[in-house]
C-alpha cells in the first residue's frame, strides 16, 4: 500500500485510503483533512512507539495509551466490512492478528504498575 512512502508523507491517494477507513469507523474523523489525519496518526504511533520503549517512561501511561490506540484498532476490526467472517469475530483472511496482542500487552503495562502502588 505504502510503496515508497509512509504514513509521514503519504502520497493524496494513500491518505484517503486510510482515511476513509477510519471514517468509516469513527466517523467524527471526517471532519480532517485525509493528510492531516495520516500524519498525525504516524506521528500518534512513534510518539506511542517511543513512550513503549523509553525505559523512564511510566508503565502505567505507556499501558494506558497503548491499550487506548488498540482499542481503536480494535473497533475498526469489528466494524469494518470484510475483516471479520459475517456474523462472526473470527477473522477474514485480511484481519491483522497483532490488534488483538496489543491491548493485553498495554492492560499488562498498566496491571502491572498498579500492582506495584
Amino acid at each position: 500500500m505504502w510503496g515508497k512512502e509512509d504514513k509521514t508523507s503519504a502520497a493524496d491517494d494513500a491518505a484517503a485510503g486510510l482515511h476513509g477507513m477510519a471514517t468509516g469507523t469513527y466517523p467524527f474523523l471526517g471532519r480532517m483533512d485525509p493528510a492531516d489525519f495520516t500524519r498525525l496518526l504516524s506521528r500518534a504511533e512513534i510518539a506511542l512507539g517511543t513512550a513503549l520503549l523509553l525505559p523512564f517512561v511510566p508503565s502505567l501511561p505507556a499501558g494506558a495509551a497503548l491499550t487506548g490506540f488498540a482499542g481503536g484498532l480494535l473497533g475498526l476490526y469489528l466494524k469494518t466490512p470484510g475483516m471479520r467472517r459475517e456474523g462472526s469475530l473470527r477473522p477474514s483472511e485480511l484481519a491483522i492478528s497483532k490488534d488483538i496482542w496489543l491491548p493485553g500487552i498495554g492492560l499488562g503495562l498498566v496491571l502491572e504498575e498498579l500492582g506495584h502502588r
